[in-house]
């Protein structure tokens, strides 16, 4: 399945917490579970869209962030119905 935590700022970031969440994010990749991520432009916050196999190990990852580990940021967790076109952009 594929899943996403949308992040919201509570606190200044800092170089170290930074590399950290970059340390993370590699580390999502090497496991071939990232699908992409980024800061948003037009909101105070960013986005993760991930593979794991159930919403408890989603929550789990999501919770290693070290921006949520450590209070950098809140989220919401959601999963996705993935539409493109293996699935004919979900009308199969």
């Amino acid at each position: 399945m594929t899943y996403l935590y949308i992040m919201h700022d509570q606190k200044q970031l800092n170089e170290a917490i930074i590399l950290e969440h970059v340390h993370h994010l590699k580390q999502l990749k090497k496991e071939e579970r990232l699908v992409l991520s980024g800061p948003f432009l037009d909101h105070p916050g960013g986005i993760v869209v991930f593979h794991a196999t159930s919403k408890e190990e989603a929550l789990v990852i999501a919770k290693q962030d070290p921006f949520i580990r450590d209070q950098y940021k809140s989220f919401d967790l959601y999963t996705l119905d993935v539409a493109d076109e293996r699935n004919d952009f979900g009308l199969r």
